[in-house]
């Protein structure tokens, strides 16, 4: 649309139409030059100079009547020529912003490539494995993308037909390690595709696992992805009865799993044929041998008639003598080997935080159930005995908790609702005997206890290994009293760890951990109500002398079960007891050091209250119990006499808050010198010092240190 200057023009043009139509064809050259690309530019620049020269000699005809009109047509041309400027001025604009449009656009499409470019596949992804789409629809369904390193390096070596040894820590996926690449193996052969499966057909595969518990995991796996591709799966193991497992077998499966008793008996019995079998796989081998399933394991593995045509599998955490023996005996001699744990001093799950607490017997039941509100996150937790008694007697102790037992003298039936109990939340505490060590998988186990420190290292890594799983963070904390203290330097140094030293949870931390869920209680109560309580609450504040903020925080503290705060021994976890430290400027040469030491700005009477005796690493100081109501006659000054022996001693006595590194345990020191008659029985160090002791039995030679009084 021709802008008020354009119109102007126009009026003009009736007077020198010739100039105006001239001017207008120059001002139409310089729209259409806006629209032309380089190319078409200059083309046109070429033809417009030829009409140029040609309007020259028009212009010449007619310069008498142009030159009448000269002050016109300069008004006109001037007129023109800003119109022919602003167009150019805004085509040019438009032109730079184009410009910086693809430019701004084509800096983004190299930014997206190098971004891809940076992107680095994963090797252990899903795609990268020859597996089919069906079981890669269960894989997303579990949320897995990518395989465990077990699984990525040993799924080629199984997938081909090797034998194979592996070994790999806790929670990293070894069930599904040897699952996937069978499940592949046998839905690819030409026997299995395409075809129906047969009435009565005998198991391609046959799984050992040490328990109940295990085996049933196993065949849920194996049950899940199998059932995707056609294969169908057994399990088989005792405390079941015969006739189900029977009938299964006889209508034919693909694979089965199972614990070796129940197959063995299988096998006596002529239910399970092994004759077209394919793979036979070991699940946690080194606990078969602890279980006493040496000789069934060897007697089922020695069941196939052609062993060079099936091929063996064995997955463990650890690799005792017995395992190394059974891969020698009936392995190929062209098997293969990953070793993920190898040489590496950690032995235990890197995953998991190592906690170490010292706690006498008795005061057990009441530390597990602060340990629990303090450590486990909201999550799952399970504490391991070491007898099946002491687990039915924990699990009905632990009262502010919802804990159930689970140990071998369960029935079968029993023990699976259990275990689906805790599985899918109705209880969160799980007390059991190593029954429940092997290989179980269950989600958001944040903590695990250990009564006490196991038998042996194997059994620890296990135990520890129920937490921290699949790529999450657990904690493990193991209970310990004064004669399994020796075991804890094996088990650091067999698992290659050091624990952390703690001490039990005190009360006052207890009530914090315990404070959301009273807050949350009170939220719970319907709005309902109030107005029943509203004149009770009315008159519990007025006849109060706190504020009412203090009143409403002694509520919390009666909801969170806490009506008293009492300080807990950091050396045996006994309540209303309070451990002091001792420190001096000389060096302490002995506990019978300390003592005498004591006496001399303390009363007798109150020195005979002391218990657990024990020295700092450092030897310039010592840790000790006594009931709190005497805590003040060590840390002040109660008796004005006694005040310049304690400057003359020069020592400091005051309530430790967490305890310093200390000696080794007297109890070594009583094992090591017993022979020589220096220590009383049940003392707990020499005796020979003539000292009353901090805890033990009768005095065997005289009141030594450690045999005078029964303690804690």
């Amino acid at each position: 649309m021709p802008g008020p200057d354009i119109v102007q023009g126009q009026t003009l043009a009736f007077q020198i139409p010739h100039l105006f139509r001239k001017s207008m064809a120059n001002a139409h050259s310089v729209e259409k030059a806006d629209n032309m690309t380089p190319v078409q530019l200059e083309s046109d620049k070429k033809i417009t100079k030829t009409k140029k020269i040609k309007a020259d000699k028009k212009s010449a005809d007619v310069s008498d009547e142009a030159h009448s009109s000269d002050g016109v047509s300069n008004g006109v041309v001037q007129i023109l020529k800003s119109e022919k400027k602003r167009k150019r001025d805004t085509s040019s604009s438009d032109v730079s912003a184009s410009k910086v449009g693809r430019a701004s656009s084509e800096a983004n499409d190299v930014s997206s490539r190098k971004k891809e470019a940076n992107v680095v596949p994963d090797p252990c992804s899903v795609a990268n494995f020859r597996i089919s789409e069906l079981i890669k629809v269960k894989l997303k369904e579990k949320g897995i993308e990518a395989l465990f390193p077990i699984q990525a390096q040993t799924f080629d070596m199984v997938f081909g037909g090797d034998d194979l040894v592996a070994r790999a820590r806790t929670g990293q996926g070894k069930t599904l390690a040897f699952v996937l690449p069978i499940l592949e193996v046998l839905t690819s052969s030409e026997s299995k595709q395409g075809q129906r499966r047969p009435y009565g057909r005998a198991p391609s595969v046959i799984v050992l696992a040490p328990t109940r518990e295990l085996a049933k995991q196993v065949h849920a796996d194996f049950e899940f992805y199998g059932n995707a591709v056609g294969l169908s799966s057994l399990c088989v193991y005792g405390g079941a009865p015969y006739g189900p497992q029977e009938g299964g077998l006889r209508r034919g499966v693909d694979i089965v799993v199972g614990t070796p008793g129940r197959i063995k008996d299988h096998l006596e019995r002529g239910n399970l044929n092994l004759k077209t079998l394919k793979f036979r796989v070991l699940d946690e081998a080194d606990e078969m041998l602890n279980m006493g399933f040496m000789e069934h394991v060897e007697l089922i593995l020695g069941s196939v008639e052609d062993s060079s045509l099936v091929q063996t599998l064995l997955f463990s955490a650890t690799m005792p003598p017995w395992v190394q023996e059974i891969a020698s005996k009936f392995f190929k001699a062209s098997k293969k080997t990953v070793d993920l744990v190898g040489d590496d001093k950690m032995k235990a799950s890197a995953s998991v935080k190592h906690l170490l607490l010292p706690c006498a017997y008795s005061a057990r039941s009441h530390i597990i159930s602060d340990i629990i509100r303090c450590y486990s996150s909201g999550g799952r937790s399970i504490v391991f005995t070491e007898t099946k008694k002491s687990a039915s007697e924990l699990a009905g102790a632990l009262t502010h908790e919802s804990a159930r037992a689970l140990h071998g003298d369960i029935p079968q039936g029993q023990r699976e609702v259990t275990l689906a109990g805790f599985r899918s939340g109705k209880f969160s505490v799980l007390v059991a005997t190593d029954v429940a060590a092997r290989g179980l998988d269950i989600n958001d186990v944040q903590l695990i206890i250990q009564c006490e420190p196991p038998r042996d290292v194997e059994t620890y890594i296990h135990r520890s290994g129920r937490t921290g799983r699949a790529g999450k963070k657990g904690v493990c904390v193991t209970l310990y009293d004064r004669k399994k203290e020796y075991m804890i330097t094996l088990i650091q140094k067999r698992a290659g760890f050091t624990f952390e030293r703690i001490t039990a949870p005190q009360p006052s931390d207890i009530a914090q951990s315990s404070l959301s869920s009273a807050v949350e209680c009170i939220s719970e109560v319907s709005d309902s109500v109030v107005p029943l309580f509203r004149k009770a609450a009315s008159e519990l504040i007025e006849n109060s002398d706190l504020p009412v903020i203090d009143v409403l925080a002694k509520a919390l503290a009666k909801i969170a079960g806490y009506t008293d705060i009492k300080r807990r021994s950091l050396l045996t976890s006994h309540d209303d007891i309070t451990t002091l430290i001792l420190r001096a400027e000389k060096c302490m040469y002995s506990p019978t050091f300390v003592f005498n030491t004591l006496r001399k700005f303390v009363p007798e009477d109150k020195v005979a209250e002391v218990r657990r005796m024990t020295l700092t690493a450092d030897r310039m100081g010592a840790v000790f119990d006594v009931p709190s109501a005497l805590v003040e006659h060590f840390t002040a000054d109660k008796i004005g006499e006694h005040s310049s022996a304690r400057e003359t001693e020069k020592v400091i006595v005051e309530i430790a808050d967490s305890l310093p590194d200390l000696q080794a345990p007297a109890a070594e020191y009583d094992n090591q010198f017993r022979r020589n008659g220096f220590s009383g029985r049940g003392g707990g160090a020499v005796s020979r010092f003539g000292q009353r002791g901090s805890y033990g039995g009768r005095p065997q030679r005289g009141r030594g240190f450690g045999g005078a009084r029964g303690g804690w």
